[in-house]
């Protein structure tokens, strides 16, 4: 295994073969980018390894991979505005940008944010069907992430053909949309599709904590969750008409009654 192991964790797992590997230096870190191929497909290991040959890795299939590296030229051009002078709006937890790419069982969550030591983009992966909570994840410097984007576009061209398993490539999906809202909160609307039909996934963001939650709303439903809020929007804007309405009448009232 390329991934900086050694020892017995070089034997790559049984019916495991690797086709390729990357290594990146960046800062203090190395981070090695494989192209592993099983009985089940191609897909691509990233795994960082920090000072004490500490590892943390991740997992993407082919076409996770694809959209992983069109999230990171998103916050490379980000980061490159950063450079230039464009106004920041930090998050009180250090965050400057957040992504998440959602594909089949996986949850990807990238987020660029910044500490006293500087700008790092933080990849933490969930498995719907693993343990809840646990997740990987990899912190790569903010220089970093053009090394990053550009190994994963060689190694997609070079091995991808094949493996690109889009469920409907005729289908074009709407960009994702982003709300912020008071309390530090952000929602997010990522519309996706597979075997069993297009769906919207609404995830919200703690900002301070970080904490994440999501449902997602099939296509079929859309209609009926457009109507029920719009009747609550309606039924809370009259309740607050009538509100204001009552006091200016009461108002009215007082300063015509006789003394």
């Amino acid at each position: 295994m390329s991934d900086g192991s050694s020892g017995e964790e070089q034997r790559a797992p049984h019916g495991e073969q690797e086709l390729a590997s990357k290594m990146l230096q960046v800062q203090s870190k190395r981070f090695y980018v494989d192209v592993k191929q099983n009985n089940r497909g191609r897909f691509i290991k990233l795994a960082e390894v920090g000072l004490g040959g500490r590892k943390s890795r991740l997992i993407l299939s082919m076409t996770a991979a694809v959209a992983f590296r069109d999230h990171l030229d998103k916050f490379v051009k980000f980061f490159d505005g950063l450079a230039s002078g464009e106004q920041l709006n930090v998050g009180e937890n250090g965050q400057l940008k957040s992504e998440i790419i959602i594909y089949e069982s996986r949850r990807y969550y990238l987020d660029l944010k910044e500490n006293q030591r500087g700008r790092y983009l933080r990849v933490s992966q969930t498995v719907s069907r693993g343990v809840p909570g646990v997740r990987s994840q990899i912190a790569l410097p903010a220089p970093g992430m053009a090394q990053l984007r550009d190994a994963l576009k060689e190694l997609i061209d070079k091995f991808g053909e094949g493996y690109l398993n889009e469920s409907d490539p005729d289908i074009e999906l709407p960009e994702p949309k982003q709300v912020r809202a008071e309390n530090n909160k952000l929602f997010y609307f990522d519309v996706g599709h597979n075997e069993r039909g297009t769906f919207v996934r609404i995830s919200e963001v703690k900002q301070i904590s970080g904490h994440r939650s999501s449902i997602a709303v099939p296509q079929s439903s859309w209609g009926a969750f457009r109507d029920v809020l719009g009747e609550l929007m309606d039924k809370m804007t009259a309740a607050k008409n009538a509100e204001g309405g009552g006091e200016h009448t009461a108002t009215k009232s007082e300063a015509t009654t006789p003394a």
